[in-house]
């Protein structure tokens, strides 16, 4: 028995999972508005329409971020690549190029945007790059653990470009965190 599910239901009703009904919502609270609009709410995943859950008079929004927990209560991470431009001292010699070369650096996250529910409970989720009020990046992990302290700091997100493929029945909690928009051509 997993997530307060009992095992010995037979009920086809049953064989759909709260996450995946919360998720198809988000994303559908996601597409009401075409035109890339939206605003930001308190917490409930099915407030409607997005940008409800931070302040109704913000009125843009695209994104409804939300993190996965899993029995005991800890977030679900993945991993994403942080793009970082590397500081080049202002030489002669230098071309564009090589002013504007990146970095990668591997990092970890617990915030998420659905981009895809499909297959009855299984869902393509994009990574977000916690970000603090002034758009700098919060690193949530330190020695591998989560920082708790850290995840207060995170007011803002940023589209990373990768995603992970989830089968949302190994979830038991769902927390939406915040409407925002997030620019998906930005990387």
């Amino acid at each position: 028995m997993g997530c307060g599910r009992n095992e010995d239901v037979r009920d086809e009703r049953r064989q759909d999972n709260c996450i995946c009904e919360v998720v198809r919502a988000i994303k559908r609270v996601q597409e009401i508005r075409e035109d890339i609009d939206c605003d930001d709410c308190r917490t409930d995943c099915f407030l409607t329409p997005l940008g409800s859950l931070v302040s109704p008079s913000r009125q843009r929004a695209n994104t409804r971020v939300f993190m996965l927990l899993d029995e005991k209560g800890n977030p679900f991470k993945a991993m994403f690549r942080r793009i970082r431009r590397r500081e080049f001292e202002e030489d002669e010699n230098r071309t564009a190029s090589e002013k504007d070369r990146r970095e990668s650096v591997t990092c970890f996250s617990i915030f998420f945007r659905v981009q895809n529910v499909f297959d009855n409970c299984c869902a393509t989720l994009q990574v977000l790059e916690p970000l603090d009020r002034r758009g700098r990046r919060v690193d949530l992990f330190k020695g591998g653990k989560l920082d708790l302290d850290a995840v207060c700091q995170v007011e803002n997100f940023r589209a990373t470009g990768s995603c992970v493929t989830v089968d949302l029945k190994c979830f038991c909690g769902i927390q939406c965190v915040k409407d925002v928009f997030i620019d998906c051509d930005e990387d």
